[in-house]
């Protein structure tokens, strides 16, 4: 199982919705804190918390111009992974979102960059 350890905390770094969002966003192009807050409507703090959890995954950087940091797409099979997850969606009828543990009707919230609680015995 360790080998898959990587793969899971690649999944679980993408499965909050705001980082996804984020994501989603730099997808279309560079963007500053300000930019993505104003897009997206949330707060400042929540943004930067997000934007440091992806960094600390090397999914997404930024470059410095100015006092200003423009934060893009670290790599571009980020981008490949985002197209073959919205073709297993089409191709499953987004049948996920019926999952009872996943799917949009549960309360479960995903921590940003939280690690997942231990199973209880």
């Amino acid at each position: 199982m360790d080998g898959l350890a990587p793969a899971a905390a690649l999944f679980h770094s993408l499965a909050d919705p705001v980082r996804l969002s984020i994501v989603q966003r730099l997808a279309r192009g560079e963007a500053r804190v300000v930019d993505l807050t104003r897009e997206l409507g949330l707060a400042q703090s929540t943004v930067s918390k997000h934007l440091a959890c992806l960094r600390g995954c090397m999914l997404v950087d930024y470059r410095a111009q100015g006092r200003q940091s423009f934060y893009f797409i670290a790599t571009p099979e980020l981008l490949d992974l985002l197209r073959s997850a919205e073709h297993l969606l089409a191709a499953t009828d987004r049948a996920v979102a019926l999952c009872p543990t996943y799917g949009t009707g549960t309360d479960q919230q995903l921590g940003a960059c939280a690690p997942e609680p231990e199973a209880r015995a």
